[in-house]
């Protein structure tokens, strides 16, 4: 598997050092399917129940990466593509506090936390 080659319902975007295993991302960030949110911006909890609910090519087994995954996926987001905007925050799975998580912006790179109301976007990844 190479960088940017789709696989699995998705693009790569992270291959371990023996080339066996890693993460594909899918090539298109999820929709919220509610009128009374931004079409593309989910809460945190809503955005791990997204990504879990997540089908694409017959691959159902997605979910929202945590920080460091997130992370690997802002350092490709060139290979992956399809991203909305660089200023735009997302969700990762990892938590902070009851009240807040972590996202990543894509212009910069920087990981901050955020209070778990606010709204971002999310791109589901899988592992192979």
């Amino acid at each position: 598997m190479n960088i940017g080659e789709e696989y699995g319902g998705g693009i790569v975007f992270f291959v371990d050092k023996k080339g066996e295993h890693g993460f594909v991302a899918a090539k298109a960030d999820v929709r919220h399917p509610s009128s009374d949110l931004e079409k593309e911006r989910f809460v945190w909890a809503d955005a791990g129940v997204a990504c879990r609910d997540f089908v694409s090519n017959g691959y159902s087994d997605w979910f929202l990466p945590n920080k460091e995954q997130l992370n690997q996926l802002y350092l490709r987001k060139d290979a992956v593509g399809c991203f909305a905007d660089y200023s735009t925050g997302y969700w990762s799975s990892s938590e902070s506090t009851e009240t807040n998580a972590w996202l990543q912006l894509f212009m910069n790179g920087f990981q901050s936390l955020c209070y778990k109301e606010s709204v971002n976007r999310i791109r589901p990844i899988r592992a192979f």
